[in-house]
């Protein structure tokens, strides 16, 4: 009865730890042991190179900003809570990087293509700014909003006249207006 009690309870664990999810818009302040440059620039390139690493318990992705040029990644020795923050990604060891869909907002997609206008936003505007932008052009369907430091060392809006069918780019977000 033990063994068939301590079989379920790993089980349960496993399944557990299958539906963890990295969280988008949170870091993962202190704990370091390990930091370097992503460059790719995806998020699940720091959470794979967690899971591979023994000593890492929690990570943390920093997008490209105009202070740091480079995509970075910083493995945790331990897990600390995290606080909001638009400038990250974060996690913990067994979590899978899935981007989320919120308020018209494509976490993660780019839909290439289709672009008639863009614009540089301030990046303290962001991408509320490029989809308020879109929403205010009659002739905008779609819009992209790449992250500084991927297309240009400012944030960039793109405004599409067409819809492209979405493709998973961490450098971007997107929505669709209309």
């Amino acid at each position: 009865m033990r063994r068939f009690l301590f079989l379920i309870g790993v089980l349960l664990i496993g399944v557990a730890a299958g539906a963890a999810q990295a969280q988008t818009g949170y870091a993962r302040p202190g704990g370091d042991y390990l930091s370097f440059k992503v460059p790719n620039g995806d998020p699940a390139a720091c959470a794979a190179r967690c899971e591979r690493d023994a000593r890492c318990r929690a990570w943390n992705f920093s997008y490209p900003h105009t202070t740091s040029p480079a995509a970075m990644c910083a493995l945790k020795s331990e897990v600390r809570p995290h606080v909001e923050n638009s400038c990250c990604v974060s996690g913990v060891r067994g979590a899978g990087v899935i981007e989320p869909r919120r308020g018209g907002m494509e976490f993660g997609i780019d839909r290439l293509g289709g672009d008639y206008k863009y614009l540089d936003v301030p990046i303290d505007a962001g991408m509320t700014a490029c989809q308020a932008a879109c929403k205010a052009d009659n002739h905008c369907r779609a819009w992209t909003y790449a992250r500084p430091g991927y297309v240009s060392v400012t944030p960039r809006c793109y405004l599409k006249d067409k819809l492209k069918p979405p493709r998973r780019k961490p450098c971007c977000v997107s929505g669709v207006v209309r």
